[in-house]
């Protein structure tokens, strides 16, 4: 009875990160082509940073929501719920060619309801494992298969540069909030009365940064997220130059490495210092910029896919370090604090900036990428180099405090 409750708790668990990631994809893997597609390609930088906007407010004050007010299940059906609309009417603005600062304003209430989804199911996960270091790599891989799922999908309906892969996205978050009547609903360790308002906000999450080890981790994965950003945006239009079609699918290469870290992730924390799980993605990450930079059919497509590995020995470790370091009770905000500084402070600068410098290295006989691609080689290392000398620790992952 126990081995059949386990089997269907992990079932759960893989269909909602499954499903939740396909949403996901099918948004935001095809978003800056659909854009260029419909004449908007000067608010594109605008409308990626409208996620870090997002990332200010919605992810800690719904992660506080989630930790004591209400079950994390309910908060993450409500979103799921909103995002499917907003995800409709944005794609409808484009669809009648809209002004841009309206499909702007669709797209930044998109991201209010959309930003803090993931870090919630996160957190409802790895409250129900038992041993995150072992089980989360594998079941967080479905949500590898869902991505790549959704990017495929867009390519094989030919909706690569079409306003109608939103309603498919708006289909699939309605999914997402169906399936969490399937999901338990977990206690709420904290009660919400005579809370203060930055409480109420989630900001009190800020006191995890006192701690040394978690705040060189919160750093790097911010600072590593800033030319992150630049992946999705440029990475398809670059393809486009070099002659692909169907950009969501060659994107989804990322997939492949990320799945293959996965698996591998659960061996690795077990016997890797995490010092040296964070060093080798940030490696990954020096090597995947430098093979765009040669500007080749092979290399970028290489460099696309070592993307997925490096995200997954970057972030994907951080967020199983923050479920092992963390009281149980602060576990939501810790999760909803590294949407926030990754998300809102790490995104904001990397859309922005990296809209920036794509400009800079845009000129009239078109983009110079190996310059473009270079430049992110450089801030990638400083930040390896940064990590290597902050972060000291002396063994591998703690067991986890239940």
């Amino acid at each position: 009875m126990l081995t059949t409750l386990r089997k269907a708790e992990y079932a759960e668990l893989m269909i909602l990160f499954f499903i939740q990631a396909a949403g996901m994809a099918i948004w935001f893997v095809p978003l800056g082509s659909i854009l260029d597609a419909h004449g908007l390609h000067e608010i594109k930088p605008l409308a990626f940073a409208a996620s870090a906007i997002a990332a200010f407010i919605s992810p800690l004050m719904f992660g506080a929501m989630a930790d004591r007010h209400f079950a994390p299940a309910k908060v993450l059906r409500g979103l799921a719920t909103a995002s499917s609309l907003l995800m409709a009417a944005v794609s409808t603005a484009m669809h009648y060619n809209c002004q841009g600062w309206l499909v702007l304003a669709l797209i930044q209430l998109f991201y209010l309801a959309y930003s803090p989804m993931f870090s919630i199911s996160t957190a409802l996960v790895l409250a129900r494992l038992e041993d995150a270091k072992k089980e989360f790599g594998p079941i967080r891989s479905l949500a590898t298969f869902g991505w790549m799922a959704g990017a495929l999908l867009i390519s094989c309906l030919d909706l690569d540069r079409s306003a109608y892969a939103g309603y498919l996205g708006a289909f699939v978050w309605l999914l997402v909030a169906g399936f969490t009547f399937f999901l338990p609903t977990l206690p709420i360790p904290k009660s919400a009365e005579h809370l203060r308002w930055h409480e109420r906000l989630g900001l009190d999450a800020l006191k995890l940064l006192k701690d040394k080890r978690t705040r060189v981790v919160f750093i790097t994965t911010t600072l590593f997220n800033i030319p992150l950003c630049a992946f999705y945006p440029f990475a398809p239009t670059h393809l486009h130059d070099l002659g692909f079609v169907h950009t969501s699918a060659w994107m989804s290469l990322a997939q492949v490495t990320e799945i293959i870290a996965m698996f591998s992730l659960a061996w690795l924390l077990l016997n890797w210092k995490l010092k040296w799980i964070f060093a080798c993605g940030l490696g990954l990450g020096v090597a995947r910029f430098a093979l765009s930079a040669c500007n080749t059919d092979a290399t970028l497509l290489f460099g696309v896919a070592l993307h997925g590995a490096s995200f997954v020995l970057v972030f994907i470790a951080a967020q199983i370090f923050l479920d092992q370091n963390v009281e149980r009770a602060w576990r939501t905000r810790a999760q909803a604090l590294f949407s926030f500084m990754n998300g809102g402070i790490g995104n904001l600068i990397g859309y922005l900036g990296s809209g920036w410098w794509f400009a800079v290295c845009t000129h009239a006989d078109g983009t110079r990428w190996s310059q473009f691609w270079l430049g992110l080689v450089a801030i990638v290392s400083g930040i390896l180099i940064y990590f290597l000398f902050a972060y000291h620790s002396q063994s591998t992952l703690q067991p986890s405090r239940k």
